[in-house]
C-alpha cells in the first residue's frame, strides 16, 4: 500500500478556480474576499459574535490577548498540552504563560490543576480545544467567573464542532479559530476571532491592520488610509483575498468534511475496540469533527515505528510545553507527563480512504499480536 498521511489539505477544482478568480482581479490583498469571508462564517455558525478574518490561528490569539490591555508579566493559565503557538502567542506580548495540568480523559485543561495556580497576576485563562474537543469548557468558565478572568479560547480545532448543540463560536467570551492546510477547513494558513466585546472587535480590526483607526473599512472597499490615525499597538496580521477565497470555497464544503471525519473516527472506535492495548479518549464524535484522532496506547514509540514501517504515517499532539527549554516550571505536571508517553494521533483527513483505515487497525493489531 501506498504511503498513509497523516493529515493533508483537500483541495478540489472548487478552491482552485477561487483563487484564480482573485488572481484575476489583481487585488490580492485584504479586500472584499475577506469582508465575504467574514459573514459568512457569521452566517454559518448563526451567531451574534463579531468575526474578524487574519493571518494564521497563531495571530488570533495574538491579537486576542493584545486586546485585553495586560500589563508586562500577567500571567494566562493555559494547558501544557497544546502546540507550541499557544505558548508563543502568550510570551510575545510580555505575559507569562502558568503551564496547567490536563484531564486524562480528554487532555483538557483540568480546571482544578488550574485553581491551585491562581495569583494575584492572573488575569486570563486559555482553554484549548485539544483533538477538537471542547468537553469541559463549562467548568473553564464557572473557573472564570469566581476569579473575575477574562477567557481567551484556543478553538484553533473547533471549527464545525457543537458544545450541547449549538457550534462552537456561538457564545463565549473571546474565542479563536485556526484555518491553517490541515485544519477542518482551510485558508491556506489563516484564522479568526469571534467576540460579543465590540471593544476587543473594533481593537482587533484595528490591530491586524498595524493599528490603523478603521482601515478596515476602507480596504473592504478596495481602498487604503492615507490620513489616519494610530493609537495602539498594530501588526501585520490581515488575511489576504487569496486566502479568503480558499476559506470560502471550504466552507461550502463543511457539511461533506464533517460527515467524512466523523465516519473516520468512528470506524478506529469500532476497530480498536476490543484491543486492550488501546484506550479511546472520552469525546462524543457526535458533537465534535476530529482534526485529529488521538488514542492512549501502550508501547508507543515501539509501535510508531512499526507503523511508519508499513508506510503509516502517526504524529504526537503534542508534547508538553513545559518540557520546552523556554518554558520549563520548577513543579511538574504528572498526568502530562505520563500522557506524553501515551498519545498517538493516528491518519484523519477528508481523502483519508476506510480501506486505509483497516489498514492501519490490522498493522496495530499485528503490532500486539507479536
Amino acid at each position: 500500500m501506498n504511503k498513509i498521511r497523516l493529515s493533508k489539505s483537500s483541495i478540489s477544482r472548487l478552491e482552485k478556480d477561487a483563487v484564480c478568480e482573485v488572481l484575476d482581479k489583481e487585488y490580492l490583498g485584504m479586500g472584499e474576499e475577506v469582508m465575504k469571508f467574514e459573514v459568512a462564517i457569521k452566517e454559518y455558525l448563526d451567531t451574534k459574535m463579531d468575526v474578524v478574518c487574519v493571518s494564521t490561528g497563531t495571530a488570533a490569539l495574538h491579537l486576542a490577548l493584545s486586546a485585553l490591555d495586560l500589563e508586562n508579566g500577567d500571567e494566562i493559565l493555559v494547558p501544557t498540552i497544546t502546540y507550541v503557538a499557544t505558548f508563543q502567542a502568550i510570551t510575545a506580548l510580555g505575559l507569562k504563560p502558568i503551564a496547567c495540568d490536563v484531564c486524562d480523559d480528554t487532555l483538557f485543561i483540568d480546571v482544578n490543576d488550574a485553581k491551585k495556580r491562581i495569583t494575584s497576576k492572573t488575569r486570563v485563562i486559555m482553554p484549548v480545544y485539544y483533538a477538537s474537543s471542547s468537553k469541559g469548557i463549562k467548568d473553564v468558565y464557572n473557573l472564570a467567573q469566581e476569579f473575575n478572568l477574562r477567557v481567551v479560547e484556543d478553538a484553533a480545532q473547533g471549527f464545525g464542532c457543537l458544545c450541547d448543540g449549538q457550534k462552537i463560536g456561538t457564545y463565549g467570551d473571546i474565542l479563536c479559530f485556526s484555518f491553517d492546510g490541515v485544519k477542518n477547513i482551510t485558508s491556506g494558513e489563516g484564522g479568526a476571532v469571534l467576540s460579543c466585546d465590540k471593544n476587543i472587535i473594533e481593537r482587533i480590526k484595528d490591530a491586524r491592520l498595524l493599528g490603523v483607526e478603521k482601515d478596515s473599512e476602507k480596504r473592504f472597499l478596495g481602498q487604503r488610509s492615507w490620513d489616519f490615525d494610530v493609537k495602539f499597538q498594530g501588526f501585520r496580521y490581515h488575511m489576504s483575498n487569496i486566502m479568503a477565497a480558499i476559506g470560502l470555497s471550504q466552507l461550502s464544503r463543511i457539511d461533506e468534511f464533517i460527515i467524512k471525519r466523523r465516519e473516520i473516527a468512528r470506524g478506529y472506535i469500532k476497530l480498536l475496540n476490543d484491543i486492550d492495548e488501546i484506550k479511546i479518549l472520552n469525546f462524543d464524535f457526535d458533537d465534535i469533527v476530529p482534526y485529529v484522532f488521538v488514542i492512549k496506547v501502550n508501547n508507543r514509540n515501539e509501535l510508531r515505528d512499526f507503523l511508519m514501517q508499513n508506510n503509516i504515517e502517526t504524529g504526537i499532539h503534542y508534547k508538553p510545553n513545559h518540557l520546552l527549554t523556554k518554558f520549563r516550571t520548577d513543579y511538574s505536571l504528572p498526568t502530562s507527563e505520563k500522557l506524553y508517553n501515551e498519545i498517538l494521533t493516528l491518519p484523519c483527513h477528508f481523502d483519508l480512504k476506510f480501506e486505509e483505515v483497516i489498514f492501519v487497525v490490522e498493522k496495530i493489531r499485528e503490532f500486539y499480536a507479536k
